[in-house]
């Protein structure tokens, strides 16, 4: 059985749309157990087979709250290693925070990420949410194999 932990800051709520629908995604591939939080110790991640970031992007960066999670991460040296990761948020102008993040677990802490991170402006629409869940799905079904 394969964990995946979907973590996300939301303000707008937005966010929080597409990680619920990410969350649904993963929970749709058998043999996955799917958590889904808004926020995580940075200790409890090296639980997981696979790491999914929501963050939004504000005044063109990440929020305070996943920029604090990733240093912590770091800091405390928590080993993510080939673990399975990927990012998605939402934006209002420019899209960054996604970005930085998948930048991070890709070149840092040395995951095995699924690109491109997933960009949606403004709230998820219907195939917005259908991007969510497939990137849900890729995920655990990405866990799974390297598990």
């Amino acid at each position: 059985m394969s964990k995946i932990l979907v973590v996300y800051y939301t303000h707008t709520g937005n966010t929080e749309k597409m990680a619920q629908a990410v969350a649904e995604g993963a929970k749709a591939v058998q043999g996955v157990e799917v958590e889904l939080k808004r926020q995580a110790s940075p200790w409890k991640l090296a639980d997981f087979d696979a790491i999914l970031i929501g963050a939004p992007t504000y005044q063109h960066n990440m929020t305070a709250n996943i920029r604090k999670l990733l240093e912590e991460i770091a800091f405390h040296e928590v080993n993510l290693e080939g673990k399975v990761g990927a990012a998605f948020g939402s934006y209002g102008w420019s899209g960054e925070a996604p970005r930085f993040v998948l930048e991070v677990m890709e070149n840092k802490f040395r995951m095995d990420v699924l690109k491109p991170p997933l960009l949606i402006k403004y709230a998820p629409d219907e195939k917005g949410l259908v991007e969510c869940r497939k990137l849900g799905r890729d995920a655990a079904e990405k866990a799974l194999k390297s598990t």
